[in-house]
Parts: C-alpha cells; sequence; structure tokens
C-alpha cells in the first residue's frame, strides 16, 4: 500500500505550485541531500513488484542479487525515513490529498492516495483524540462535507450548505455529544448519533450523513431546499396527528402495526428518515407474545422527500385540523396559496429494497395518489416474489418452472413446491411510492398489506433447498397464479389417482378465501372449505395447510378402516386380529415415515412454534 503511494506520486510528480508550496509547509528538510540522492538512485534501480515476474517468463531465470524481496524495501524504505518527524509525513501527505497534481479527489473516486488512506482508516482502531478527528475528517470528504475542527481541538463540525453536525469530543477521543442542526434551527442532540460513534460504527454514521445529504438532492438554490424540507416536516407533523387520532388508549404496538390506519409511526431521529411499520408475521406475532418487549422488526417504509420530473403542489404547512370528519378520518385543510407551494420535488414512501407489486396494486396506487410511479420494469409476479424471498437480484431467464423448492416440516413428509410463474407479466419491483399529501398515506398502506399477505403466501413455498438429498418421501405441488389476487395449489389426492386443487383469493390483509375441489369419483378430504380458510388465515403458510389437509385424510383413512374392521368383527370374529394389524400397519406407513424424516431435519423450536401458530389444524 505505502508503495503503491510512492510508485504514484514518483511516476506523475507534484506541480511546481505544490512543489514551493510543500516546501514552505515542511520545510528544507524535504529537499534531499547527497547522501539521500545516492539512496535513492539506488532505489531506482531496483526492480518494481510485479516487473520480476514479467523478467524471468521473458528471459528464463533472472539474476538471483537482483530479485531483492519486499520485506528488503520495505526495510531499505524505514531505514530512510526512521529520523524524520511521522508528522511531517503526515503534512506532505494532506498536502497532496488537498491539492492533487491532475484534479480534485472528488472528481476521481479511485485515486490512489484516498483508497490508501481508506485502508489505513479501516485498520486503525480510532481510540485518540487526534485518531477520532482524522476519521471524521476523512469521512466528511468522502460524503462531499467540509470540516472544521475547534481552537481547542475537542469539537468537529461536520458542515454543507443546509446542516451541519457537531461531534463533541473528550481529551482522550471518547465521544460526549452529536448535535445535529438544520438551516435556521436550533441543534439538537441526536442520541442515534452518539452511540454509532461510541461504538466506533463509522460506516453506519457515514450511512446517515448520506441521508442527510439526501434530504436536500433537490434542483435549485439554497432557498428552495429549504422550503422541500419545510414540506417534509409539514407532512411528518400530519402523519404523526393521524397515527394520534387512530391510536387509543389499550392499543399495543401489533394491533397497530396490523390494523392502525396509519400503521406503527416512529419519527425520524438524526439522519434516520420516519418510518411506518405496517405488517408482521404469524411468527414475528408470536414472538411478540412470547417474548414481550422484544420488539420485532416488521416490514416497513420509510418516509422521504426527492427531486421530481414535474411540478407538485406540496403543503409546507401542517393540514390536519383537530376536529374528525363523521367516519373518524381527519379533516384536511385545503391546499391554499398559503398552505402549500409548487415544488419540483415529491413525497415517497421508499422501501429498504425494491418491493414485487401486482400491477392492478400498483394501478390503484397511482389512481389514488394520481402520481405516476416511474422506472417500472413489468415481469412475471410470482418470479419476483421468488427472487426477493431469496433476496437475489431479478433475472428474467430464471427458469422457475423447472426449479422445485423443497420445503421440511414435522409430522409430514417433505414437501416439493413448483412455483408456476404465468404466461403474463403482471407486476414490478417498485423501490418508493411517490404521493403529494398525507391523506394518501392510510390507502397505501392498506394496498401494501394486502400485497404483503399474497407475497408472503407464496414465498412460504419457496426455499433455498432445490434438491431432496436424503431421497426421502415426497409430496409434490404446484402453485400458479389466477386472476387477480388469486392462486391454485394443486396435487395429487392423498387417496385416489387423480389431482386435487385448492384455490386462495386474497382478499385483503384481513381476509382469504379458500376452496378445495377434487373430483367427484374420488373419496372426500374431509376438509371443509372454512377450516381451511381459519388454517391459512392463522398461519399464512401454504405447506402448514397442505399438512393439516394430509393429516385430516390420514386421519379419515384410518377412522374408515376401523371401522370397518368392527363390521367384520361382528360377522365374522375370527379375522378381527387380521383386519386390526391391517389398520395398524396402514395408519403407520401413512404417517411414520414422515415422522422419522421430519425428526432429522426441524429442530423441536420450530415444531413448537409451528404448532403453536397452527393450532387449529392438529
Amino acid at each position: 500500500m505505502g508503495h503503491s503511494c510512492c510508485k504514484y506520486l514518483g511516476e506523475r510528480g507534484p506541480s511546481p505550485a505544490n512543489s514551493l508550496e510543500m516546501q514552505r509547509v515542511l520545510g528544507t528538510q524535504l529537499l534531499p541531500g547527497p547522501q539521500e540522492r545516492s539512496e535513492q538512485e539506488s532505489l531506482r534501480s531496483w526492480p518494481q513488484p510485479g516487473s520480476c515476474g514479467r523478467e524471468a517468463g521473458s528471459q528464463g531465470a533472472a539474476d538471483p542479487v537482483k530479485l531483492i524481496s519486499t520485506n528488503a524495501l520495505m526495510d531499505k524504505l524505514h531505514l530512510k525515513y526512521a529520523q524524520k518527524p511521522w508528522i511531517e509525513t503526515l503534512k506532505l501527505v494532506r498536502l497532496c490529498m488537498d491539492k492533487p497534481p491532475r484534479g480534485s479527489i472528488h472528481v476521481t473516486p479511485h485515486h490512489p492516495l484516498l483508497s490508501c488512506l481508506e485502508k489505513i482508516q479501516r485498520t486503525l482502531n480510532a481510540k485518540s483524540l487526534s485518531t477520532v478527528m482524522t476519521r471524521l475528517e476523512f469521512l466528511s470528504k468522502q460524503m462531499g462535507l467540509k470540516s472544521h475542527i475547534s481552537p481547542n481541538g475537542t469539537v468537529c463540525y461536520l458542515t454543507s450548505d443546509m446542516f451541519y453536525v457537531e461531534v463533541q469530543l473528550e481529551k482522550d477521543g471518547k465521544v460526549i455529544d452529536v448535535k445535529l442542526a438544520h438551516l435556521g434551527e436550533a441543534p439538537v442532540v441526536c442520541d442515534d448519533l452518539v452511540q454509532l460513534l461510541r461504538m466506533k460504527n463509522y460506516d453506519a454514521f457515514g450511512k446517515i450523513l448520506e441521508g442527510l445529504l439526501n434530504l436536500y438532492q433537490i434542483p435549485g438554490n439554497s432557498d428552495m431546499k429549504a422550503k422541500v424540507y419545510l414540506a417534509l416536516q409539514s407532512l411528518e407533523k400530519d402523519l404523526y396527528s393521524m397515527s394520534l387520532l387512530y391510536r387509543t388508549q389499550d392499543v399495543n404496538r401489533v394491533t397497530e402495526v396490523l390494523h392502525g390506519k396509519a400503521g406503527h409511526l416512529v419519527p425520524r431521529t438524526g439522519g434516520t428518515p420516519m418510518n411506518i411499520e405496517y405488517y408482521l408475521s404469524p411468527y414475528q406475532v408470536l414472538e411478540e407474545e412470547l417474548n414481550p418487549g422484544s420488539q420485532v422488526c416488521g416490514i416497513k417504509v420509510f418516509v422521504t422527500v426527492g427531486s421530481s420530473n414535474t411540478t407538485h403542489k406540496l403543503p409546507i404547512s401542517p393540514l390536519i385540523v383537530d376536529s374528525q370528519a363523521g367516519d373518524g378520518n381527519p379533516v384536511f385543510l385545503p391546499l391554499t396559496d398559503e398552505l402549500s407551494m409548487d415544488l419540483s420535488a415529491c413525497f415517497f414512501l421508499t422501501f429498504h429494497q425494491p418491493f414485487p407489486m401486482s400491477s392492478s396494486n400498483i394501478q390503484e396506487i397511482q389512481k389514488f395518489t394520481g402520481v405516476l410511479i416511474d422506472g417500472l420494469k413489468v415481469a412475471s409476479l410470482h418470479a419476483l416474489i421468488v427472487q426477493f424471498t431469496l433476496n437475489d437480484e431479478y433475472k428474467e431467464d430464471l427458469s422457475m418452472n423447472n426449479s422445485c423448492f423443497f420445503v421440511s416440516l414435522p409430522d409430514c413428509p417433505k414437501h416439493g413446491y413448483f412455483i408456476n410463474k404465468g404466461t403474463e407479466k403482471s407486476g414490478a419491483l417498485v423501490s418508493k411510492i411517490p404521493f403529494t399529501h398525507p391523506k394518501c398515506v392510510p390507502a397505501i398502506i392498506e394496498i401494501l398489506r394486502h400485497q404483503v399477505t399474497y407475497n408472503t403466501l407464496i414465498g412460504s413455498c419457496v426455499s433455498e433447498n432445490t434438491t431432496n438429498e436424503d431421497c426421502s418421501e415426497l409430496l409434490y405441488f404446484e402453485v400458479s397464479p389466477q386472476k387477480g389476487t388469486s392462486f391454485s395449489i394443486s396435487f395429487q389426492h392423498p387417496m385416489g389417482e387423480s389431482l386435487a386443487c385448492v384455490v386462495a383469493d386474497v382478499l385483503s390483509s384481513r381476509q382469504i378465501r379458500c376452496s378445495l375441489h377434487t373430483n367427484p369419483q374420488d373419496v372426500s378430504l374431509n376438509c371443509c372449505n372454512d377450516f381451511i380458510t381459519r388454517v391459512m388465515e392463522r398461519c399464512m403458510s401454504v405447506p402448514l395447510v397442505m399438512r393439516a389437509i394430509f393429516k385430516n385424510a390420514v386421519t379419515m383413512k384410518v377412522d374408515g378402516e376401523i371401522q370397518n374392521m368392527d363390521v367384520i368383527s361382528e360377522q365374522n370374529p375370527e379375522v378381527t386380529c387380521k383386519q386390526t394389524a391391517s389398520s395398524n400397519s396402514t395408519g403407520a406407513n401413512l404417517s411414520g415415515a414422515s415422522m422419522q424424516n421430519s425428526g432429522m431435519e426441524a429442530s423441536s423450536s420450530t415444531a413448537s412454534t409451528e404448532c403453536a401458530i397452527c393450532d387449529i389444524s392438529v
């Protein structure tokens, strides 16, 4: 690393102006003496790292005298600069970084000095005051911010045209406080920033600085950017008031997340945007019930503001009045010229990662907000859900119809799911949803809940296991898209040779309607539609629903054989023992093998959790 820096300076060299300035800063000690010049000549005669291999390849065996190791080269450099103060070397590096020979470092992100310094900063454990200050200064350069240090050397300011961050340190480098101030506002203590710096988590601290910068990525001057920030503040106040209107005294966090019109709202702190949590899976709800206060993290969106290609009328003052309408919804003031302003910006509900949505839900949101969602690339919704579940990027050539996902469950043979992506491109990945008025948020949240319910059911059939390594008993299913937010699960009848099918229609995030379809000539599966619906609504898992259906079929078959045995025993008592043995053998064959398979693949905690969630099916 040090050699690359020296090589860079040696090959390109500083400009004459920079050379004079370096002489003034560092003094005559930078000018080499006769002995140093001779050492430099000897260093030039040494082969460069990497050149020895090329020479050896072209000329055969190289001269051993010329093959000087890297360690010898570093020892030579250490001996040369051992008598010079380290502070002068730091001054030289900083001077070269501030005024590089060819353009600014910010213009060339892969500047050798900058990359070397970044590696050094990541390696060093910033403990002393000087190292912490150096790390903060380097971070400000990376983010395009300016840095200033107080005269006493214990306060570092990271500033931009629209905000500044004040970091207060002790003499030993410990963080005392971190304050944030936007343009025209008083500084506010940010506890989250304090904790990040105390934990030396400079990467997360840098992401928050990046989030602060993104607040003002709006075309225009400082006054225009201040208006956009004012609009964001007005939106946040209205959303917070809206959450208070919908909240009752006895409501808990889980109820607020799942049923609150504005979800569970967390205000913006420091550089972390306001977020709205709107969905928890049944497993997360169970964990919250078993461990109160665990604060499991559900699915959320972030409330942000950004630039727009078109001008929108955005509120610059809170619009909610204290009274409510007869339907319990808040009353908003009209967007007058005093309360709004035309800006080249828009509000956004931003996802942590691109979220799969159906085309129908996207159109419904756009119709309600009146703002188009840009950058959409339509594709198969099921393919997008699979990629989202596997945390992978979408690939158009993904051959999902030939992929089988294996899911292991306790008390049941292993399931193999073929997910049919269909013939229509019925969905797209959405990164953020634009809107211009706070009244749009509750409707968007409800649509997102509907979508995540559908995605959760399809995603429950997806696993990273695509091979059946143990060659165990398998039950195969095919999941196919139907009209709207409906899908079907096809499988072979457990007591017949024809196919059976369960059609699930996701009406909303709180209502699912299931129907079982079988061949009239086959034996009934002893599962009514209401039973299947209750299991799916409670578990939100297709494999658990299928397990419940097959367990009921096994129970019904065993009970039927027992009844037949009783009838036969009345007519012919001599064959009672043989029929009893046959009945027991049938039950063992249908369920015993699955118990053996699942005992090796599912932990006891997973089994107890699934039974606790889906005890209705057991």
